[in-house]
């Protein structure tokens, strides 16, 4: 763990040569992806079946690739009733969340009489990859799915690596509205779905979190297939006073770092000694973790404290464009209004991170190694197609086709200027 002072003279060099630290995949990964795309593209599901027993130790079949129908049932029933109400509950609000974001068709005549617009549709078949390693993720699921369900999307394929499904992740797939799993994880995965590869079908577009094997496919097979973003190592930056409690935030900035190693939590404060305060309460709770071994990692090889006053926080939070951000301090608008780079903005001192992670609605799906300077998080336009409409009768034609058939020209198209020209009775070469 590092720690700055903005007051330092020699703030600004070392605190932009932390935030510009890379936490990337090694090259080496991408050498190993590339052959498994090639050799799924090439021998289809027997290359599937071949990794299933190189990479998981699992003897699979064509039949027992899928997960059944049944299956899907007897596993969701396994789920206890506390968690099945839980993920009826998230699923409800994240429902209700994304259905706002839909985006109304609109067509419109304009002053030279020509009928434009735009119509919404959604994509016809998505994959969604849901991660089996480190837990169990029903919220991936839900995050993924929902929106998509929601959308219109009629075909919508889980993959996750073999071995035992989860009865959460299962009962989470039935609420969300998943119609097919596979038993397939990693690289491979992602080239079945853009692909396809024996029974699974391509998709058109890709979604959901993984390791740094599953982001370099996703990076490989774009073009053939959309992909929602790449994803980094999980982030927060928690804004806090010193009116916390120092326990709260150390749950906070650990709610991150359990994620992963390479994950990175991020203090910023103007109180040293409510710093301190945050530190020692951490440490403590990393002894009560489970996840514990992986949080002090991360804490240890990426986690920062930022002594600064409040009123920098904003531009600060901005160098970092961190996946998520909390102002745990009193008016935190007064500070988040001024944030433009931010995956996700958590407002006040009940409102951790963690409830944006489950059930707030909003989706966890967010931007991460500072891609929120250029893009956002999952929502119900990655699963919608946006095309344009456009209707001229001859008088609007006419009004348009002089500027049609010059801007032609100075391109050196002809046969575009032609395709104009000829509608108004004149010759072009």
């Amino acid at each position: 763990m590092r720690r700055f002072r903005f007051s330092d003279p020699g703030f600004e060099a070392v605190f932009s040569a932390f935030v510009e630290e890379r936490r990337e995949t090694p090259e080496a990964v991408d050498a190993i992806v590339r052959d498994v795309l090639a050799a799924v593209r090439s021998e289809g599901v027997t290359a599937l079946l071949r990794f299933a027993r190189e990479f998981d130790s699992i003897e699979l079949d064509e039949g027992s690739i899928r997960v059944s129908g049944a299956e899907i049932e007897e596993g969701a029933a396994a789920c206890p009733a506390e968690v099945r109400d839980a993920i009826a509950f998230a699923a409800n609000r994240i429902r209700a969340y994304h259905e706002r974001q839909r985006p109304a068709d609109q067509q419109f005549t304009d002053d030279a009489g020509v009928e434009l617009g735009w119509r919404w549709t959604p994509l016809e078949a998505v994959g969604i990859y849901v991660p089996g390693g480190r837990a169990a993720y029903p919220s991936t699921v839900l995050m993924n799915a929902v929106p998509a369900a929601v959308a219109g999307v009629e075909r919508i394929a889980m993959v996750t690596p073999p071995g035992r499904l989860q009865p959460a992740v299962l009962a989470a797939a039935k609420t969300a509205g998943v119609t097919e799993i596979w038993r397939v994880g990693g690289a491979q995965a992602v080239a079945a779905l853009a692909y396809g590869a024996g029974p699974i079908r391509p998709v058109d577009k890709i979604v959901g979190p993984g390791n740094a094997f599953v982001t370099a496919a996703k990076r490989r097979v774009y073009g053939a297939v959309g992909i929602d973003a790449l994803a980094g190592p999980s982030e927060i930056v928690v804004v806090a006073d010193g009116l916390n409690d120092p326990e709260w935030i150390a749950a906070d900035l650990l709610s991150q770092a359990e994620h992963d190693p390479a994950a990175q939590s991020i203090l910023i404060t103007d109180d040293e000694a409510f710093a301190g305060r945050v530190e020692a309460a951490l440490q403590v709770q990393l002894s009560t973790l489970t996840t514990g071994a992986d949080a002090a990692a991360s804490w240890r090889d990426h986690g920062a404290v930022v002594i600064a006053p409040l009123d920098e926080s904003p531009g600060l939070v901005d160098r970092i464009a961190p996946e998520h951000v909390e102002f745990a301090v009193e008016e935190p608008e007064r500070l988040a209004d001024r944030v433009r780079h931010a995956g996700a903005i958590f407002l006040g001192r009940y409102a951790p991170e963690a409830v944006g992670d489950y059930v707030a609605g909003s989706n966890h799906v967010l931007p991460t190694s500072r891609a929120a300077r250029f893009s956002s998080g999952l929502s119900l336009y990655d699963f919608l197609k946006r095309t344009s409409i456009v209707k001229c009768d001859a008088q609007s034609f006419a009004a348009l086709a002089p500027a049609t058939i010059a801007l032609a020209e100075a391109e050196g198209l002809p046969a575009h200027a032609r395709s104009a020209a000829i509608r108004l009775g004149q010759t072009r070469r």
